[in-house]
């Protein structure tokens, strides 16, 4: 008899298990398993909404960075849409070997965009060659690490994206509290109290177009470096 597919819940739970088993190798073991809720299979629909909007007048040309990319969806059309260079990173293995291979597919796009197996904590991280970039997206990045660090994810951010550079953060999942994780419970205000100074806040709405498990779940704040 064929087992029956795992409930949303069960997946969660199956993630929390492998992380809490080992904060870093748990993520490759999900990768694994293919247990990756946070997968879409394309990318976001709230990022095509904002970038094809024109809400924001983001820049064209420079460098990007996407932290826990994951299989690339999203690194790979912000290169198409932006004429950005894009690296993606992740601490799973087997995600960026996925990502490889969807940029495997788009070979207009194989001067663009690198994918790394690398962690955004890391001081030496650079994109293309650069200490510094002109624009950061994080989706599913800020929840999945542990609360603790995020002051140290805001310190992060305010030294990799340079003055006029713009961080994007695609708030998600907003949900009832919980002290569990990942991912962990966020509320826009928590991305405001650990970036601190220093930045403006250019977009803020709830997308028209979201994934039909992100309705009403998830916000667009763009955040532009002073």
């Amino acid at each position: 008899m064929a087992s029956q597919p795992l409930t949303p819940s069960e997946i969660q739970a199956k993630v929390r298990q492998f992380v809490a088993e080992d904060p870093e190798k748990g993520w490759d073991k999900a990768w694994q398993a293919k247990t990756t809720p946070w997968d879409f299979g394309e990318t976001q629909p709230a990022l095509r909404e904002l970038i094809e909007s024109d809400a924001v007048k983001l820049p064209t040309s420079g460098t990007a960075l996407v932290p826990g990319c994951g299989r690339g969806y999203d690194a790979i059309y912000l290169a198409s849409k932006l004429d950005h260079f894009v690296l993606g990173v992740d601490i799973s293995d087997t995600a960026i070997n996925a990502a490889n291979e969807l940029l495997g597919s788009n070979p207009a796009l194989s001067e663009r965009v690198k994918f790394a197996i690398d962690d955004f904590f890391n001081d030496d991280l650079s994109v293309g060659g650069q200490k510094t970039v002109d624009l950061v997206y994080d989706y599913t990045f800020f929840v999945a690490i542990p609360p603790q660090r995020r002051p140290e994810w805001g310190k992060r951010m305010a030294a990799l994206v340079k003055p006029g550079g713009y961080l994007i953060t695609l708030v998600f999942p907003i949900d009832p509290p919980q002290d569990y994780g990942p991912p962990w419970f966020v509320r826009p205000e928590h991305y405001e109290e650990v970036l601190g100074m220093g930045w403006e806040k250019v977009h803020d709405r709830v997308p028209e177009n979201s994934a039909k498990t992100h309705v009403n779940r998830e916000r667009m704040i763009v955040w532009r470096k002073l």
